[in-house]
C-alpha cells in the first residue's frame, strides 16, 4: 500500500527535526482547517436520546401505562413503566451503535499531541495540529493524523482499527529525500494514521493530512453517510413499513370494535387495539437495515475497500461483472527488468549500459529509473539528448568518453531502433520475431543500439548504428490475483480486462490470469462498437479482453452491460475514467494511484488497488446480504405468528392472550436477536454463485412459501395450546403461559436453526430466550406481575416440544447456517 504526498503540504520542511513556527501553524490551520475527525457532539448522548425518543413502541408503552393509571390499575401501569427501562436501554444501545459508536471511535484518537513549535517541544490540543507540524509519538499512544515517519527506531504499530489485522505492524523512518516532483507515493513502512497506536519506540511524524482527510477520517464519515442517505433497499423497506402500519391500525380499529360489539367494554378494546398495535409495528425492519448497512461499511473499510456511497453495500453483493483495468489492478504496477537479450558479441552488461545511457540523469520516467537502476550509465560528457517523442519513438544521448571517443547511445521502440541499426533483412526479421514473442509473452520490449561517431556536426545520427540487443521489462501479475479471478469466475461473475495497452500484451496477461479460460477472446477497441452492435445478447457475449480502448468506450461498455441485465462492477483511476465510474453500478477508484477526480467519482476506493480486494468486497457484500436476509426471515417467521395471535384470540372472543407488558417481553428478546445475532453470522467459505433472481428480489416464491409455513406452524401451535388449556374452568393465567412458552421456544428454535449458534452472540442470544422464559414463568412473584402463572413440568414438556418443532422448520430456509458435523470443518474468509 502506498501513500500520496503533496509537495505543497510539506515544503521547505526538509529538515527532519525542524517544526513550524507559530505563524507558519496560524496560516496552514487557515488553509486547511482544524484536525477534526470526530465532529464534537455529532453522536454524543443528547443525539441518542432524541432518536431513541423517535421510536413509536416508546410512546405506545407510555400511553398504555397512563390508560391503567387512568383506570386505577397501578401495578399494571408501574410494572409497563419499569418495562419502559430495558426496552429504551436497548433502543439506545442499539441507536448508539448504529451511530457508530463515535465515542468508541474518539477513543482511537489522540486529544492532545505533542510538536516542535518554534524549535520547542510543547503539548497542544490535537484539533490544532496543523499539516507540515513535527509530532512526536510517544510509546503506546495513539497517532493524532496521517503523515510521515521521519525518526524512530523499532517502532511497531497496532493497525487493526483500520486494517482488521491484529499482529503489530513493524514500521521505518524515511530518509530519502522528497524534493522535485508536485505528489509523492510514500510506502506504507513509512506511514503513520489516525486511529492506529504506537506500540514500541517514539516516532516522530511530519503530518500530512489531518481531519477529514485522514483515511480514518474517510471511513468514519462514509459510516455515518448510510444515516443520511437512504438507498433502494431501504426506499423498499420504508414503503412496506409504511403499508404495514396502515394496515394494523385498520387491522387495531376492527379488533377494537368488534371486542366493544362483543360486550368486553370500551377499556377491554382499547386494551385489545394497543396490544395489537405494539405487536404489529414493524419497527425492527428499517432499524436492521440501516444497522446492516453501518456494518457494511466497516467489514469493506477492514478489506481495504472505502465505501464513499451507502448505495454501493447494496450493490456490490449483486455484482455479476467486472470491467478491470490491468496495470495496477491485475499487476502490480511496476515495472521491472526480466531479460536481457545481447545481440552477438555483446555482452549484457554491455547492453545495460547502453540502455542506462539513452536516458536523462535525474529522470522521473518510471522506465529511465529502472535502467539506471539496472546499470551504471557509461562514464563521460553528455553533449546532447535527443528526447523520447511519440512520433520518433526512440530516445539518443551523444557521449563523449573519457578517452575523447564520441559515441551515441539509442533505445525506443525495437521496430525504430531495428530501422536504424545496419544489418541484413533476414537478421532484422528475426529480432523483429523476438520482440513479438516477448511481447505475447506479456513484456514491454526496449531496443538498444549504439555508434561510434567520428565527425558528429550536432544533428542526431539516425543510422549506421550496431544493435546492443532487446531489453524486455514486466509488469508483474499480482501474486493472489489468479485465485481471485478464479473464485470471481467460479461464482458467475464475468470478468473483462479493459486497457490501453497492445492486444498482444493484454492477451498475455490474461492467459497467465485465466481470464475467460485458456483461450481468452480479445478484440481492440476500434472493434468494440461494431460488436456491440452486432445484436447479440449479454449471455452469448464472448469477449474477455478489450485491448487499446479509449475512456468513451470504456462507458460505452458499460452501459452495454447494463442493459444486458448485468450489475456492473468498473475500476478507473484517472480522470479520463471518471464518466464510466460514475455510470457503472459500482465504481471502483484506485487509491494509491488514482487522480482525485477518480476518487470523489467512485462508489467504493480501494486501499491497495488490487483486484483481490474487489473479490473481497463482492464477498463481503454477499453475506452481508445472506446475514439480512436471515435476519429478515427470523423477523417474519416470529413477527406472523404474533401478529396473527394478537388479531385472532380477540376476534374469537376468547380472553386477551398478550398484554403490553408481554410485547415487551418479547421485543426484548426479538430486536437484539434480529439485530445482534445476524450480522455476526461467520463467513461461508466460498463465494457462491448468486442466481440473477436472487440479485434483484429479497425473497423468492419457495422462501416466501416457508417463512409463512413457519409462521402458520407456530401460529397453529400458539393458538392450539391456549385454548384448550383455558379449559371449562377458563384458566386464562394458564393458558397464557403456555402459548408464551411456546411462542419463546419457537423464537428461540428459529434463531438457532438461522444462525446455527455458529457465534457466541447467537449462543448467547438463544439461551438468554429460554432463560427469560424459566425466570418468568417460574419465579410465581415475576408470574404473577406479567399475569401468568407458574408451570407444570408436563406443560413445559408440550409447549417446549411444541416450540421445537415448529421452529425448526426454519432450518430449511435458504442461507440458514447448519451446525458443522464435523470438528475439523471451520468457516474461513474468502479472502
Amino acid at each position: 500500500m502506498q501513500h500520496s504526498v503533496p509537495n505543497s503540504r510539506i515544503a521547505d520542511l526538509a529538515n527532519n527535526s525542524q517544526g513550524l513556527t507559530s505563524l507558519q501553524a496560524e496560516v496552514r490551520l487557515r488553509e486547511y482547517g482544524t484536525n477534526a475527525i470526530l465532529e464534537e457532539g455529532r453522536a454524543g448522548w443528547m443525539t441518542t436520546a432524541r432518536d431513541t425518543l423517535r421510536d413509536p413502541m416508546i410512546w405506545f408503552l407510555v400511553g398504555t401505562a397512563v390508560l391503567f393509571a387512568s383506570l386505577g390499575e397501578f401495578a399494571d401501569a408501574v410494572i409497563l413503566g419499569i418495562a419502559l427501562l430495558p426496552i429504551a436501554g436497548m433502543d439506545a444501545y442499539l441507536h448508539r451503535r448504529t451511530q457508530v459508536t463515535t465515542e468508541g471511535l474518539r477513543g482511537r484518537l489522540a486529544s492532545l499531541a505533542r510538536v516542535v513549535r518554534d524549535d520547542v517541544i510543547v503539548e497542544i490540543p490535537a484539533i490544532d495540529i496543523v499539516p507540515g507540524d513535527l509530532v512526536i509519538v510517544a510509546e503506546g499512544t495513539p497517532f493524532p493524523a496521517d503523515g510521515l515517519i521521519v525518526g524512530g527506531d523499532g517502532l511497531q504499530v497496532d493497525e487493526s482499527a483500520l486494517t482488521g489485522e491484529s499482529m503489530p505492524v513493524r514500521k521505518r523512518s524515511f530518509v530519502s529525500d522528497l524534493g522535485g516532483v508536485a505528489e509523492h507515493l510514500i510506502d506504507d513502512i513509512h506511514w503513520g494514521a489516525a486511529g492506529t497506536r504506537l506500540l514500541t519506540g517514539e516516532a516522530r511524524l511530519r503530518l500530512v493530512h489531518t481531519g477529514a482527510d485522514t483515511l480514518y477520517g474517510q471511513i468514519v464519515r462514509s459510516a455515518r453517510q448510510i444515516e443520511q442517505q437512504h438507498t433502494p433497499l431501504q426506499k423498499a423497506v420504508s414503503k412496506l413499513v409504511g403499508f404495514l402500519i396502515v394496515a394494523a391500525l385498520i387491522l387495531c380499529i376492527g379488533v377494537a370494535s368488534i371486542r366493544y360489539y362483543q360486550g368486553y367494554g370500551a377499556t377491554d378494546a382499547a386494551l385489545s387495539a394497543l396490544t395489537l398495535a405494539i405487536a404489529a409495528l414493524p419497527e425492527e425492519f428499517p432499524v436492521a437495515l440501516t444497522f446492516f448497512l453501518g456494518v457494511g461499511v466497516y467489514r469493506l473499510a477492514r478489506r481495504k475497500a472505502l465505501v464513499r456511497r451507502s448505495v454501493v453495500v447494496e450493490n456490490i453483493g449483486r455484482v455479476t461483472c467486472i470491467c478491470t483495468d490491468k496495470t495496477g489492478t491485475l499487476t502490480e504496477g511496476q515495472l521491472r527488468l526480466a531479460h536481457k537479450i545481447a545481440a552477438d558479441r555483446i555482452e549484457p552488461e554491455f547492453l545495460a549500459r547502453i540502455a542506462a545511457t539513452a536516458t536523462r540523469p535525474n529522470s522521473a520516467d518510471p522506465l529511465d529509473v529502472i535502467l539506471q537502476q539496472a546499470a551504471a550509465p557509461m562514464e563521460g560528457t553528455r553533449l546532447q539528448n535527443f528526447p523520447f517523442t511519440e512520433d520518433r519513438l526512440r530516445e539518443v544521448t551523444i557521449l563523449r568518453t573519457a578517452t575523447g571517443a564520441i559515441i551515441a547511445a539509442a533505445k525506443g521502440a525495437p521496430e525504430m531502433i531495428l530501422a536504424m541499426v545496419a544489418m541484413t533483412a533476414s537478421d532484422r526479421e528475426l529480432w523483429l520475431a523476438r520482440t513479438r514473442e516477448l511481447a505475447r509473452d506479456g513484456h514491454k520490449v526496449i531496443g538498444c543500439a549504439f555508434r561510434d561517431l567520428r565527425d558528429w556536426c550536432g544533428d542526431e545520427p539516425d543510422r549506421d548504428y550496431q544493435l546492443a540487443g532487446l531489453l524486455a521489462l514486466e509488469d508483474p501479475v499480482r501474486s493472489d490475483v489468479a485465485r481471485a479471478v478464479a473464485d470471481a469466475q467460479a461464482a458467475k461473475i464475468r470478468v473483462i480486462m479493459v486497457t490501453g495497452d497492445h492486444v498482444d500484451t493484454a492477451l498475455a496477461i490474461a492467459r497467465e490470469l485465466q481470464i475467460g479460460g485458456a483461450d481468452p477472446r480479445a478484440i481492440e477497441g476500434t472493434e468494440l462498437t461494431a460488436y456491440l452492435g452486432s445484436g447479440k445478447t449479454g449471455a452469448d457475449w464472448d469477449i474477455d479482453v478489450i485491448a487499446r480502448a479509449r475512456p468513451s468506450q470504456k462507458l460505452e461498455l458499460v452501459r452495454a452491460l447494463q442493459r444486458a441485465g448485468e450489475v456492473v462492477a468498473v475500476t478507473g483511476d484517472g480522470v479520463n475514467d471518471v464518466s464510466a465510474l460514475q455510470g457503472a453500478d459500482v465504481g471502483i477508484a484506485m487509491g494509491e494511484r488514482g487522480t482525485r477526480s477518480a476518487r470523489e467519482a467512485a462508489s467504493i476506493v480501494l486501499l491497495d488497488d488490487n483486484f483481490r480486494t474487489i473479490v473481497t468486497a463482492i464477498a463481503e457484500g454477499r453475506q452481508l446480504f445472506r446475514n439480512l436476509k436471515l435476519s429478515f426471515a427470523y423477523l417474519i417467521m416470529v413477527h406472523v405468528p404474533l401478529v396473527a395471535t394478537a388479531a385472532l384470540v380477540p376476534f374469537l372472543g376468547f380472553p386477551l392472550l398478550y398484554l403490553p407488558v408481554h410485547i415487551v417481553w418479547l421485543e426484548l428478546i426479538i430486536h437484539p436477536t434480529a439485530l445482534l445475532v445476524f450480522q455476526q453470522a461467520p463467513p461461508e467459505a466460498e463465494l457462491a454463485p448468486a442466481s440473477r433472481r436472487s440479485q434483484t428480489q429479497f425473497f423468492d416464491f419457495r422462501e416466501w412459501t416457508l417463512l409463512v409455513a413457519v409462521g402458520a406452524m407456530i401460529t397453529a401451535l400458539i393458538m392450539f395450546g391456549y385454548y384448550f388449556s383455558l379449559g371449562p374452568e377458563r384458566d386464562v393465567l394458564h393458558a397464557r403461559s403456555i402459548a408464551m412458552v411456546a411462542l419463546v421456544i419457537a423464537s428461540a428454535t428459529v434463531a438457532a436453526a438461522l444462525s446455527g449458534l455458529r457465534s457466541r452472540s447467537a449462543a448467547i442470544a438463544v439461551g438468554a430466550t429460554i432463560l427469560s422464559a424459566l425466570l418468568i414463568v417460574q419465579t410465581p412473584q415475576l408470574a404473577a406481575l406479567v399475569h401468568m402463572s407458574p408451570l407444570h413440568l408436563a406443560d413445559w414438556l408440550v409447549a417446549t416440544v411444541g416450540g421445537v418443532l415448529a421452529g425448526s422448520l426454519a432450518i430449511q430456509i435458504p442461507g440458514a447456517h447448519r451446525p458443522r458435523r464435523d470438528s475439523q470443518a471451520t468457516s474461513r474468509p474468502v479472502a
